[in-house]
């Protein structure tokens, strides 16, 4: 399978930086991009779990440096050194319940975060293109039985959420402002739900309940009817990447907010997602907890794809039941066997897209 044709091979060679590097989601990506031959840069704070993706898949295959994205200066500095083609800003406090409790932090990395990297690359010529990685709670949340479309209000809850509203107005800001006459095309991607191999993250579903299942422990589920966007990482990656080609080639009618969800039939409950699990790893114990005291979380939350399926040709590949049996099977393999299916998970990923004849494979 050669890997460097995909998106029409338009990331071989091409020197990418990759802030939130050791992040679950940045690390995934940044594999795949050196699969393709990509010269990538990677700006992240160190890892916060241990163990993480980045940890066990980065060899010194890249160029990863531990930096702050509100260090203004280090910033314009790496930048400025290693003239990258286009950005791929993940870097971010991703987490809501920690929000409640740092919420200076939270709104200082992803808002300023946000600023502090758009104002790098305004003194970058290199730069041709960026994709700027938000959330699906960037969407004032109304408990909406239907989707949210990119045309829908920004807001928040709670501080994450409201975080990742206001950089998206940020981003339209910037757009308008300043990257139109720099001639840089600047996207937005919101992901839902993400899970796959290597997320140890604090608070979430398949991290609480992997961690649980490796000690022998009894997970607690908080709040078992909350419905979601479940997919697996691989699948708003490889709109990333898609969305990133489209900019690169110049296609201005790009440079927009897009949504990167399951398709319908993956919005099921937690307590769902948590049964299902159990059949893939029977060491998976759970029981049920009160969410009386916790802080707010979203019951309802789905968004509506049909710009990036209709528009961007973008397909998610794998059904829910393929998303868990992968991510369940890669902790498994980890914790029984020491073993890493990141490799394998992305070559059957790119193989079920191909038989799919999704767009990015072409």
């Amino acid at each position: 399978m050669e890997i460097e044709k995909l998106f029409g091979g338009i990331y071989k060679d091409k020197i990418c930086l990759v802030t939130g590097d050791t992040g679950f989601k940045g690390s995934w990506l940044v594999y795949w991009l050196n699969k393709m031959g990509a010269k990538v840069i990677g700006y992240s704070l160190e890892p916060i779990t241990s163990p993480s993706h980045y940890g066990l898949m980065h060899n010194d295959s890249y160029h990863s440096i531990i930096g702050d994205i509100n260090d203004l200066s280090r910033l314009q500095n790496v930048l400025k050194k290693h003239n990258p083609e286009i950005v791929f800003h993940l870097a971010a406090q991703a987490l809501v319940r920690y929000s409640y409790d740092n919420p200076v932090e939270t709104f200082a990395t992803n808002v300023m975060g946000t600023i502090n990297l758009f104002e790098a690359v305004k003194k970058t010529k290199s730069v041709k293109a960026i994709v700027n990685i938000t959330s699906d709670k960037c969407y004032e949340n109304k408990e909406w039985i239907w989707g949210y479309r990119e045309n829908d209000p920004m807001g928040g809850y709670d501080p994450y959420s409201a975080s990742k509203g206001c950089a998206e107005l940020v981003t339209a800001s910037y757009q308008r402002s300043f990257f139109n006459e720099n001639n840089v095309l600047l996207a937005s991607g919101r992901a839902g739900n993400v899970i796959g191999g290597g997320d140890w993250s604090l608070d979430r579903l398949i991290p609480d309940m992997v961690k649980a299942a490796g000690k022998d422990d009894t997970v607690v589920i908080r709040n078992p009817l909350a419905t979601r966007p479940w997919q697996h990482v691989l699948e708003p990656l490889s709109g990333y990447l898609l969305l990133g080609k489209k900019l690169l080639e110049g296609k201005k009618k790009f440079a927009e907010g897009w949504n990167f969800g399951p398709e319908l039939k993956n919005n099921v409950a937690v307590g769902e997602i948590v049964e299902k699990s159990t059949s893939f790893w029977k060491k998976i114990v759970y029981k049920e907890g009160s969410n009386l005291e916790e802080h707010h979380e979203a019951n309802l939350l789905m968004l509506d794809c049909s710009k990036a399926n209709k528009i961007l040709k973008w397909l998610p590949v794998w059904d829910l039941e393929m998303t868990l049996n992968k991510t369940i099977s890669w902790y498994r393999s980890f914790y029984e066997d020491n073993k890493v299916n990141t490799e394998q998970d992305l070559l059957d990923f790119i193989s079920a897209a191909k038989d799919k004849s999704l767009e990015w494979t072409k």
